[in-house]
């Protein structure tokens, strides 16, 4: 018998929102970023969606992920977003055809050193002020020259990454765009139709300068908001995955009792509660915060109690229905329509994007 808890990937609701983003670049190509799985989603079922839907590439975070894209018969570029770690890799990505991006001079220098079955596109990542990946703005002239004299190099793209897109009144965004655009003004050798990429999900939607003729969303794909305090709806994006469980039992705790745990909820009145088959072994967050909600017949009921592994308990009281009627089986929506992955994502303290990614493989995903 078929566990009761799985998600729903809607392809139809990732295509629309694939669209929404195409919709708002324009002429800019879209990178769609496949990594971590599709952020819990399904690499190759969502690769192939979107292959479908006219996506320019995917970019995924390792080598391992562009592989099963390519023996899943995924034929844009894929672009290794994190670059290779040696020589090999390199080799390897030539083989299956991949982008790959450089940030360090240890990477630079395996083009310099090896031999490879095919030329390989560059994506040149340099530091804008995230101070994670890329190399330092002064360098670029340098890597820029010696990576275009390489035969083993067919052409250089030239990007960054915004730190703080998702603030959209944040100035921060504005100066990564400056000095992303003076660094390369200092390259006479970059010629003035040269591909740049810049813009995130968050990007794509708060910072329209920041298009060029690359964008990299993500996030926005799966219908979760890129940006502070905007919804997903009021973006046009719509859920692709719902997360949903059914009732295990339910039962009446009187007021004084507690439930799970540590006893760390006691009920100061008698209260209808339903347990829940899902816990923090499908992905669903520990930490969550008590009154948390989940979605029964269209109604809002807050989590009371500790999760655990395999379960939560609900509170049915909002529901305002006579005893015996939620049962064994009830639906429960733990987010998608109705319910936004970010309301979660607040109540656990956490993002949206961790939940997605988080969702375990025991959880049986359903395509439609």
């Amino acid at each position: 018998m078929a566990r009761g808890t799985y998600a729903v990937v809607d392809l139809a609701a990732l295509q629309h929102n694939f669209g929404v983003i195409r919709q708002r670049v324009g002429d800019s190509n879209v990178l769609s970023v496949v990594k971590a799985d599709a952020y819990g989603h399904g690499i190759e079922r969502v690769a192939a969606a979107l292959s479908g839907s006219g996506s320019d590439g995917f970019g995924v975070a390792i080598i391992d992920e562009a592989i099963q894209l390519r023996d899943a018969g995924i034929q844009q570029p894929v672009v290794l977003l994190e670059g290779v770690t040696s020589a090999g890799d390199l080799a390897e990505a030539a083989n299956q055809g991949l982008d790959v991006v450089v940030h360090t001079v240890e990477q630079l220098r395996f083009f310099q050193a090896t031999s490879l079955p095919r030329p390989v596109r560059v994506w040149l990542k340099f530091d804008t002020g995230m101070h994670r990946l890329g190399i330092h703005p002064t360098q670029l002239p340098e890597f820029y020259r010696a990576l275009k004299s390489l035969d083993s190099v067919s052409d250089v793209i030239l990007m960054s990454h915004l730190a703080c897109a998702d603030e959209p009144n944040s100035p921060f965004s504005a100066n990564q765009l400056a000095k992303f655009n003076t660094t390369i003004e200092t390259v006479a050798a970059v010629p003035a139709g040269a591909g740049k990429s810049l813009a995130n999900s968050a990007g794509t939607f708060s910072q329209t300068g920041t298009h060029f003729q690359w964008v990299r969303p993500g996030l926005a794909l799966y219908g979760g908001s890129p940006l502070q305090g905007v919804t997903a709806e009021s973006l046009g994006l719509k859920p692709v995955m719902q997360l949903s469980s059914t009732v295990l039992a339910t039962r009446l705790v009187k007021a004084g009792d507690a439930v799970g745990y540590g006893a760390a909820w006691i009920a100061d009145r008698d209260t209808p509660v339903a347990i829940v088959g899902i816990g923090y072994g499908d992905g669903y967050p520990r930490h969550v915060a008590a009154q948390t909600p989940v979605l029964i017949r269209g109604v809002r009921c807050p989590l009371v109690g500790r999760v655990s592994m395999d379960m939560i308990a609900v509170d049915l009281s909002p529901l305002k229905l006579p005893a015996g009627a939620i049962g064994l089986g009830e639906p429960v929506i733990i987010w998608g329509n109705g319910l936004p992955v970010e309301d979660v994502a607040q109540a656990a303290g956490t993002i949206n994007y961790e939940l997605l990614c988080q969702v375990t493989g025991r959880v049986k995903r359903i395509y439609r």
